[in-house]
């Protein structure tokens, strides 16, 4: 009963409102003094939350510390896929799969870029028929970790060639682009509008501030009938650290912070694919749950994966009493018999696809012509009719 209270608590909407705010555009309701009034929270452990501006949408994650952290997880990246990384792109791409159409031109939005990049140059994209791959990140060293150059990263993507779909069987031509943000990619990619077969955005898409306008843009991106593919961590992903790091907190300072990034709900898929103008709009969620020796393991799996925190109105520092108590709490609260520490992580996919007058469309409301009441007269109640 403890930890569904705490769960719950984490999951406030003191929490929430920052998430709510950068997918709605909602003006925040409350801030610290909410905090201290309604939870008993000292008003310095929750930071106010500053109101949208008429300028663009809210800063909710702050891009410049998210490109050093994934500047830091190109550099611990090692030889071996990481398992977590992998088996989720696995499952986005493997919608690819089942589409009869081909994909020659594929553009990927960051995130996990090595884990898309093995499993789109080895068989699947051979079977999908991709020809040419474009990746985008803010972060060059992640760029260069699978395979770009110096002089192979660009800051504008070229125009469209010939030779992007003709290459020679088996060999599948790449481009590389930095961006400053990804708020503002296509901006790099001017050339390129209309010509996308396939956006991906694995595992990148939740630390983006203006969502909605990613999305509006990567749909600005493809071709009619093209394909958008999309995985964040969502719904109660490190829902064991969030009770522990709640708890230390709570005994150590006396309040609670923002330790764990706010969270979309599987409701936000739909809602975010609809507002950005994609039909045959398909969400759906999948639980991976890891296991680790202990909790400092997952802390630094979660670096390699350049996934640690970036809230604009994060606590900057951990002090080491705090740490140690989130870990042993975390051991004493969640550890297995054989001492491992188990780390849930809800995964959300979500897919689109770029209007087209081909695609298949819903009859007009009102245009049937048998009533399911007729047919439970004629069948039966409780008669399965196909």
């Amino acid at each position: 009963h403890i930890q569904n209270m705490l769960a719950n608590l984490t999951r406030s909407r003191v929490v929430r409102t920052s998430l709510n705010k950068a997918i709605y555009g909602c003006r925040p309701s409350f801030s610290a003094e909410f905090a201290k009034q309604y939870f008993g929270l000292k008003s310095e452990a929750v930071p106010a939350i500053n109101a949208v501006t008429q300028e663009g949408p809210i800063k909710v994650f702050d891009g410049t510390l998210k490109r050093m952290q994934r500047d830091r997880a190109a550099c611990l990246l090692s030889s071996k896929p990481d398992v977590l990384q992998d088996a989720i792109t696995e499952r986005l791409l493997d919608r690819m799969r089942d589409c009869l159409r081909k994909f020659p031109t594929a553009l990927v939005l960051g995130g996990a870029l090595p884990s898309a990049r093995r499993h789109l140059e080895e068989d699947l994209g051979i079977l999908a028929g991709v020809k040419h791959i474009i990746y985008v990140d803010t972060s060059s060293k992640m760029l260069t970790s699978i395979g770009a150059t110096p002089e192979t990263i660009y800051s504008a993507a070229p125009p469209p060639s010939a030779s992007d779909t003709l290459s020679n069987e088996g060999v599948i031509r790449t481009t590389y682009i930095q961006v400053g943000d990804f708020e503002s990619f296509s901006n790099a990619l001017l050339e390129r509008v209309g010509t996308i077969d396939v956006v991906i955005g694995c595992l990148g898409l939740h630390w983006y501030n203006d969502l909605p306008g990613v999305l509006f843009q990567a749909h600005h991106m493809l071709k009619p009938d093209g394909l958008f593919l999309g995985a964040i961590f969502g719904g109660d992903t490190l829902q064991e650290l969030r009770i522990a790091c709640a708890l230390a907190e709570q005994e150590r300072d006396g309040g609670l912070s923002a330790r764990v990034s706010p969270m979309a709900q599987v409701r936000d898929g739909g809602n975010l694919l609809g507002r950005a103008g994609f039909a045959l709009p398909a969400v759906d969620v999948d639980t991976i749950e890891m296991r680790y020796s202990h909790a400092l393991e997952l802390v630094e799996h979660l670096r390699r994966m350049g996934e640690t925190n970036a809230v604009c109105n994060r606590r900057k520092r951990l002090s080491r009493d705090t740490a140690l108590a989130t870990g042993a709490l975390y051991q004493s609260m969640f550890a297995e018999d054989d001492g491992s520490v188990p780390a849930t992580f809800h995964v959300i996919y979500f897919s689109g696809w770029s209007p087209d007058h081909n695609q298949q469309q819903p009859k007009r409301r009102g245009s049937a012509t048998v009533s399911f009441a007729d047919l439970e007269k004629e069948f039966g109640e409780g008669h399965l009719v196909e």
